[in-house]
């Protein structure tokens, strides 16, 4: 067995087994770390969704905004800046897919970025058929934060739109000093328009198949040294049984003293 185990081809045949395993594992600590993340993400809705709603400049500068506080309600007051309005395209809803309205909200404190909802994809598919306009003149603002999203490389967008909630890139398009480590996702306004977008619908609590997916693919490292050591066991069994009957095999003199004994004649010697 270590005569074989030890020899050139078993010894890539394990080679093999190890980067199988070493692949394996890594995509399971993958699927463990996304598990991690939307486990995280779910106790923030549940810690925060329904938390009692505060007021904005608890989370202004100097104070600092963390992700921690994604989806803490809050409220404020000031006047939209409509002339600045940016859609964001390619944005899905109940399997449609349509556009997000961001309107600057100058308070006395900050002008704070609300994505006041979603609208459709109209006739033409780079624009909605109508945009729904905010109240004038001083309104009250109830939302949920959240954190700006990334830049989308590559992903480019009409004049007036923008491919993701970009805060930066909000920024570049709007002649008001935006606050860009946040933005408010709106919940009710007050004066409420007759005509509003759809809100923001509240996250679904579900950690996916990531806690499934991270144990097959340990077992799958696993599997890949049973079946090494079975193919192993299986080689030896057979170079042992071909040796035996080698082994065991009669001389020339034993088989023909047995033809002999079969005619009833005695060996001689």
């Amino acid at each position: 067995m270590l005569r074989l185990l030890f020899s050139s081809r078993w010894l890539g045949y394990l080679a093999l087994a190890v980067a199988f395993a070493a692949i394996a594992s890594l995509l399971g600590l993958w699927q463990w770390d996304r598990r991690d993340q939307a486990v995280s993400a779910m106790d923030k809705v549940e810690r925060n969704y329904d938390a009692p709603v505060a007021q904005l400049s608890e989370f202004l500068p100097p104070s600092v905004f963390t992700e921690d506080n994604e989806w803490r309600p809050v409220v404020m007051q000031g006047e939209y800046v409509v002339e600045e309005q940016i859609l964001v395209r390619t944005r899905p809803r109940s399997g449609q897919v349509g556009f997000a309205i961001l309107v600057p909200l100058r308070t006395q404190s900050a002008t704070i970025i609300v994505d006041r909802g979603w609208i459709p994809t109209g006739s033409a598919s780079d624009q909605p058929d109508r945009i729904p306009l905010p109240p004038e003149g001083p309104v009250s603002v109830t939302g949920r934060l959240k954190p700006g999203e990334p830049t989308l490389s590559g992903r480019g967008a009409p004049e007036g739109q923008l491919p993701s909630i970009d805060l930066s890139a909000m920024q570049e398009l709007t002649a008001s000093r935006i606050v860009e480590e946040f933005y408010v996702s709106l919940s009710t306004e007050d004066p409420s328009p007759q005509f509003t977008p759809l809100p923001l619908e509240r996250p679904v609590l579900d950690e996916g198949p990531h806690l499934s997916y991270a144990f097959q693919w340990f077992v799958f490292a696993l599997m890949g040294f049973f079946a090494y050591f079975w193919l192993l066991r299986e080689e030896y069994r057979t170079e042992q049984g071909v040796e035996k009957k080698e082994l065991g095999k009669p001389s020339d003199a034993e088989e023909e003293d047995a033809l002999l004994e079969q005619r009833g004649a005695t060996p001689e010697r």
